[in-house]
């Protein structure tokens, strides 16, 4: 009989991670020791008929919103960013053909610059909240009824 399997424990890969500073220099912080919050991206002005695509909604909720908006207003405009663009790509797609080809659609595409805060785990330490930008890929569909 096999004697029971005491859990191994394995040693973790410590990769620190760089950052920028603002005087030019880099900054070697420990991944272990902050918290990543990421902001909501700057959002480009809201019109009624804009329709901001994310991976937290049902995907059958936003096409349905789309519906709407699209049967109020002649043209809406999709926004995706980042891991949304396909459903936002596939949403425009669903309404096009769902329309038997009488919409038409011009997409953009766009970067996003992001900004996400890391926060130190312990307060109590010296470490201090530090900032970090990055860019993202985003896309804006224009799904519209061409003038007869």
């Amino acid at each position: 009989m096999a004697e029971p399997h005491s859990p191994v424990s394995a040693s973790v890969p410590h990769n620190p991670m760089v950052l920028p500073t603002p005087e030019g220099s880099t900054l070697e912080m420990d991944p272990m020791e902050y918290t990543l919050r990421k902001r909501l991206p700057r959002k480009l002005p809201k019109r009624r008929n804009d329709v901001y695509v994310n991976m937290k909604t049902d995907f059958k909720a936003q096409l349905a919103r789309c519906q709407k908006l699209l049967d109020a207003h002649r043209e809406i405009c999709i926004h995706g960013l980042g891991l949304a663009i396909n459903r936002a790509i596939n949403i425009a797609l669903q309404l096009q053909t769902s329309s038997q080809g009488a919409l038409q659609l011009a997409a953009n595409t766009s970067t996003v610059e992001l900004i996400d805060d890391l926060e130190p785990e312990d307060p109590d330490e010296a470490g201090e909240p530090l900032t970090r930008t990055r860019n993202n890929s985003a896309i804006h569909i224009k799904v519209f009824y061409p003038n007869p």
